[in-house]
């Protein structure tokens, strides 16, 4: 994780400091030993990430593709009453201009597997408009099919998240640059209400189970025993809780590494709170729970990258272009994610999903709806979320992470994509696809030591 104390001191000072709070936050995360549920070993994991995942997906993330994602933060909540938004400033989420979005980016999907992405020269807005539009009216009849049975496909039973309306007006394209993860000072119980909701009715237990710790119950010492019945689970439903855990703990580091720290002065200081950290994970403070919190969120990690090394030779295809509009651009960009391709089929330790819904036919396939259904109804959740730009991570995350198991779930399509045309099989949305890397990118960032 990298972490910085942004306060006015010496440059040099400043950078000391940026190293201390570093090394210091970083060895409260030390894990070592073989994770569960797998064959991976935590050191392993960290060299790889470290030196050949991170550097490629952070110079990815922030390129014009990536960085702007369009989503809807006025959905209402559908299970309990709207409580009211966040009234802090830092809760605020400033949309992007479409002016200032890339053109291309703009157009939609249609554009996205255009040959003209490809030798579209530097134009003005206007004129690229026009290009487009030109491109749009003159689809073949075989085009507009292929067109027709991707929106169908999109509407399909292969979803694992409650995709946003594109198309709807309360539809806006943020920046995730300019408006970055951090803890804006929402929390209590309209907060801890999301992630109860998630635990304690979509997590594939009784209700008279209860997770440890949890914040708005008393303290019943019942961590032993809830880990007892987690694990007499099938590895399908044990999964599904250890991915919901992991993402819970690395929204909660993202917190934690740039959290309000003061709003004096006119501005607000953000940094590392170790407090709030240790809180979360420290073994004592968390009766051994952090240490299962954080192997929870390497595994997430895993089935994360296997869905990347699942997913590539959907991108690999000639056909697809990550298009802005921008020639020189989306070729650079495409070169970038295929490099991060090549290191992860380099990974010699993968997650091994053969293993899920393995069993009896109608009983997995029954299990898989299941496992679809509860997930996607925990994306549905987000939209109750109190502060915006919580709520705008929380949705990118879910999505990022529901969007990986459609690919794990969709590899008999993926294996029989067409090289040179549209696929009917299996279809990502732009949304899609910047939620996916986004959400992996934070991941890759929580194991930054």
């Amino acid at each position: 994780m990298q972490l910085a104390y942004r306060k006015k001191t010496h440059p040099g000072v400043e950078v000391v400091l940026q190293a201390v709070t570093h090394c210091f936050f970083c060895s409260l995360l030390q894990l070592t030993g073989v994770l569960d549920d797998c064959f991976c070993d935590v050191e392993s994991i960290d060299v790889f990430n470290n030196f050949k995942i991170y550097p490629r997906i952070k110079k990815l993330t922030e390129r014009d593709y990536f960085r702007y994602y369009k989503v809807n933060l006025k959905r209402p909540c559908p299970f309990w009453p709207d409580d009211g938004h966040c009234a802090i400033k830092d809760c605020h989420v400033e949309p992007c201009p479409e002016s200032k979005v890339p053109v291309g980016i703009k157009s939609g999907n249609y554009n996205k597997y255009s040959q003209a992405a490809n030798t579209m020269s530097d134009m003005t807005e206007c004129e690229q408009a026009n290009e487009l539009g030109a491109i749009n009216s003159t689809l073949s009849n075989q085009s507009k099919e292929a067109f027709a049975d991707w929106a169908r496909h999109d509407d399909a039973q292969d979803h694992f998240c409650e995709l946003d309306d594109e198309t709807s007006p309360d539809a806006e394209y943020v920046d995730l640059l300019l408006n970055p993860e951090r803890f804006t000072g929402y929390k209590g119980p309209s907060a801890w209400r999301v992630w109860n909701s998630i635990y304690e009715e979509n997590c594939f237990k009784p209700r008279s189970v209860y997770r440890p710790l949890n914040p708005l119950a008393p303290s019943r010492g019942e961590s032993k025993g809830f880990y007892n019945w987690l694990e007499g689970l099938c590895l399908e439903k044990r999964v599904f809780y250890r991915l919901i855990s992991g993402l819970h703990s690395s929204i909660n580091i993202h917190l934690c590494a740039e959290y309000l720290l003061d709003e004096g002065w006119g501005r607000s200081v953000w940094g590392p709170n170790v407090q709030e950290f240790r809180q979360r994970f420290d073994t004592a403070e968390t009766k051994g729970e952090g240490t299962r919190r954080l192997k929870n969120l390497y595994f997430l990690y895993l089935i994360e990258l296997r869905a990347l090394y699942k997913v590539a030779p959907y991108f690999e295809r000639a056909i697809v272009n990550l298009y802005t509009g921008n020639s020189q651009e989306d070729g650079e960009t495409k070169e970038l994610l295929l490099q991060i391709f090549n290191e992860i089929k380099a990974f010699p330790m993968h997650f091994d999903e053969k293993s899920m819904f393995a069993g009896h036919k109608m009983e997995a396939k029954t299990l898989k709806e299941e496992f679809r259904l509860h997930f996607k109804n925990i994306s549905r959740i987000m939209d109750c979320v109190g502060c915006s730009k919580c709520r705008l991570w929380g949705k990118l995350q879910t999505q990022g992470l529901g969007t990986a198991l459609k690919v794990l779930f969709s590899e008999k399509e993926i294996k029989n994509l067409p090289e040179h045309s549209p696929s009917k099989g299996f279809q990502l949305t732009r949304q899609e696809i910047v939620a996916l890397l986004n959400g992996f990118g934070r991941r890759s960032k929580d194991r930054i030591c």
